[in-house]
């Protein structure tokens, strides 16, 4: 077995030759078919003893050479089983490949805004009105996502993997899609791959690259304990997201699934006790490289957890400041939530109510307060109440969601939310997982 082309043949060998591994023949696949346990000697032969020897054997009658080849366990069957299981079970150890993912389906509703401004695109939804945007105020909601992970661990102990996830849905608000193209009024998204996160794990830190989760979207608290991490089914665009301000939402690094508009980038995280980090950087590259740095920490002591983030970033009013507290006391929870985005400031309270064993209620309301005048002049958003064109986001919006668990990963989820900009929005279905 000096060499490595001779292991198959040695295996072989051990399957046959109770347990024992004779040195045959050179070892070889092409060469073991040669080995053979002649029943009236009683003892194992090689083609290649003697030149002499393989020639007879070659000449012998058909009939004698089957019955030659035949040992009690059949020799070539073990050969090819052993040789068949090396191969399948190669990749087996040295990796591990998981395939999962998570759908919804349901019906959601959008009133439309107060100030008419139906359709008129931008976070939140501003509401559908045929008259506005062609679009129905009910409309169907779905997803399909499907991921795949995989992890090697080295010899010292270091994980290394990555992740890839292929998307396709129909959402009910709207886009440059449906607006430009009649044949595409409802807006689905056909199956899109994701850009790949990779990463590598060594006790509690780990280095991601690629399309990377993102400090401020890791931060704790800073998304609802609800299966969407929003109300309803699809989150309602996450309007109690403190983060999420005057049109200007999800406008930090996080891991997107669709691969032509995700963020490259690269993250330290790290993770002690109770205690964990959380850095990232990213450039988008164009006629002007813009990049967006951010951290976040947190630490869980008894039953809360506090956390705080920051964002330094190119892209327009970027910047951001975040702190959340969590607590979780049984049934019951509650969280508080603050940042100021760039000058304007949100803040949530909210709290969760098990009902039972599988139903759970959470509630909360949010404040967003006004941009100023001096932002505007320089391009920004407006969202103050009472000015003409404004997207009126500035004040009061609140939400309540129902879930329950039906076992098997499967769960329905409910949920209405009134933005300040007084669209309501209703949304029911089904979610699971698998």
């Amino acid at each position: 077995m000096e060499q490595g082309r001779e292991v198959l043949g040695c295996i072989a060998a051990l399957h046959v030759n109770d347990g024992r591994v004779n040195q045959h023949c050179g070892g070889t696949v092409a060469k073991v078919h040669h080995t053979a346990r002649h029943r009236r000697q009683g003892k194992w032969r090689c083609c290649n003893d003697a030149k002499s020897y393989a020639n007879k054997l070659h000449a012998l009658p058909d009939e004698l050479v089957w019955d030659l080849f035949q040992t009690e366990e059949n020799l070539m069957k073990k050969i090819l089983f052993a040789t068949t299981a090396l191969v399948a079970t190669a990749g087996v150890a040295a990796a591990d490949i998981t395939v999962g993912g998570n759908a919804r389906f349901g019906v959601g509703y959008s009133s439309g805004a107060e100030n008419g401004l139906a359709g008129t695109g931008g976070y939140p939804s501003n509401g559908n009105d045929r008259a506005v945007n062609g679009r129905s105020k009910t409309d169907i909601i779905s997803r399909f996502r499907l991921q795949f992970d995989a992890t090697s661990e080295t010899d010292g102990g270091v994980t290394i993997g990555g992740r890839v996830r292929a998307e396709a849905d129909n959402n009910i608000y709207g886009g440059a899609v449906a607006a430009n193209n009649a044949a595409f009024r409802s807006n689905a998204e056909v199956m899109l791959w994701s850009a790949p996160r990779l990463f590598a794990t060594y006790g509690g830190f780990t280095l991601g690259v690629g399309n990377i989760n993102g400090a401020v979207e890791s931060t704790p608290g800073l998304y609802l304990e609800t299966r969407s991490g929003g109300t309803g089914l699809d989150g309602s665009q996450y309007v109690g997201n403190v983060a999420n301000v005057n049109n200007n939402y999800f406008n930090w690094d996080y891991y997107d699934s669709d691969g032509n508009v995700s963020s490259n980038g690269v993250e330290a995280i790290y993770n002690i006790g109770g205690f964990g980090t959380h850095l990232s950087y990213s450039v988008s590259n164009g006629a002007v490289a813009q990049d967006v740095i951010a951290l976040n920490a947190s630490y869980k002591f008894n039953n809360f957890t506090v956390a705080a983030a920051v964002q330094r970033s190119d892209f327009a009013w970027a910047d951001k400041e975040v702190l959340t507290i969590k607590g979780d006391f049984g049934m019951f929870g509650a969280r508080l939530a603050y940042a100021n985005n760039e000058g304007i400031d949100k803040i949530l309270l909210a709290g969760t109510y098990d009902i039972g064993a599988a139903t759970k209620l959470v509630g909360w309301v949010a404040d967003e307060s006004a941009v100023s005048a001096a932002d505007v002049a320089l391009g920004r958003n407006d969202n103050r109440d009472g000015v003409a064109g404004s997207n009126a986001q500035e004040g009061t919006s609140f939400g309540i969601h129902l879930a329950h668990d039906l076992g098997g990963g499967v769960s329905l989820e409910t949920g209405y939310q009134r933005g300040s900009n007084k669209n309501d929005q209703f949304q029911a279905g089904v979610a699971f997982s698998f």
